[in-house]
């Protein structure tokens, strides 16, 4: 994190854990406002690495899942950098400023996926940074984001994946009550001081809470080689396109959407555990015989107690049998909808 802006939110009674904000003195009413009103959260628990270059575009389109050339000053975008065998290594916001590609991405992984991407420049006119200090991304969520945003910014985005562009930052629009707002460690100050006059200031597992009740996969170190796209939902983010050219893993993906069957999905859900699943924790059901049955992806509390989830599982469990977290004797999962169809 930014010397500068974590001394800032120090004042403004941060706590720390790991470089990211845990809470700003009572992390259970923060989160339950995140769950019925507005909060503002800093996303330090991300890091963000920048691409640059002539060739920055094609050397993007040529590795990621999504259709890059999509993505503009105006408009954001969900993708994934996979394996030759399909498998996910990271998950990815990207977006465009000037001509500039940015990735976010968890902080953990920044520097090996900087150091993964960077094999592949060779010859190309590219080149990777982590710009994960020199930017402040803050997260605005509730009913009041629009309105607060809209006070603070000369444009914000209408629809989702939009972006817009001011003296002072770029805003986001991720969904319909949800703003990511990019900009700078000094210019982050005051905005943070404008939007909290609004919005309450929350940790970051709020903000992670929020992205899991969006059914919004965040690939972690636990997780990676784990999952399909499909698997993931990405298919069903707008983080797959399945008419671009050749990208890693492509074959497997393309052949998994029209030639095969896929046998498992990502689903949310609640669980009354003693502890917080972690991300990678395994799945079972007593029809299994101890297989089992799937695995977290992502887990964070939950308002009202217990957790909230999301989880790769076998398609037929879900439908047909009770899961359990870490063993058949386990805490049992209660799924909920996703915020979006599903298959």
């Amino acid at each position: 994190m930014n010397q500068a802006w974590q001394e800032f939110l120090a004042g403004q009674h941060a706590q720390f854990q790991d470089s990211a904000v845990r809470h700003f003195g009572d992390a259970a009413a923060e989160l339950e406002t995140a769950a019925g009103g507005t909060v503002l959260c800093d996303l330090s628990q991300f890091g963000v690495l920048k691409v640059s270059g002539e060739e920055a575009q094609s050397f993007l389109q040529n590795l990621f899942s999504s259709d890059v050339k999509a993505v503009s000053p105006a408009r954001a975008q969900l993708s994934s950098f996979n394996t030759a065998k399909g498998r996910i290594l990271s998950t990815f916001l990207v977006w465009q400023t000037g001509a500039d590609y940015y990735l976010q991405l968890p902080r953990s992984l920044a520097a090996p996926m900087q150091k993964k991407l960077s094999m592949y420049v060779l010859r190309a006119k590219v080149k990777i940074s982590d710009a994960s200090d020199e930017l402040v991304c803050l997260g605005l969520a509730g009913g009041s984001a629009t309105t607060l945003a809209k006070e603070s910014f000369a444009a914000v985005p209408e629809e989702a994946m939009g972006m817009t562009a001011s003296a002072n930052a770029g805003v986001i629009r991720l969904g319909e009550n949800r703003l990511q707002v990019v900009t700078t460690p000094e210019q982050a100050k005051a905005l943070w001081k404008s939007l909290n006059c609004g919005a309450l200031a929350a940790g970051s597992p709020c903000w992670d809470w929020l992205n899991i009740r969006s059914g919004i996969p965040v690939i972690l170190p636990a997780t990676q080689e784990l999952f399909v796209p499909q698997m993931a939902n990405l298919d069903l983010i707008g983080a797959v396109n399945f008419k671009k050219g050749c990208y890693p893993g492509q074959e497997i993906v393309a052949r998994m959407q029209y030639l095969g069957k896929l046998k498992q999905r990502m689903y949310l859900a609640h669980v009354a555990a003693s502890a917080v699943p972690q991300p990678g924790d395994l799945l079972y059901s007593a029809e299994m015989e101890g297989q089992h049955s799937g695995t977290v992806v992502n887990a964070a509390a939950a308002p009202g107690g217990g957790y909230d989830l999301l989880a790769v599982v076998q398609i037929s469990s879900h439908q047909d049998q009770t899961l359990h977290l870490g063993s058949p004797q386990g805490a049992a999962l209660e799924f909920l909808p996703l915020p979006y169809p599903a298959p």
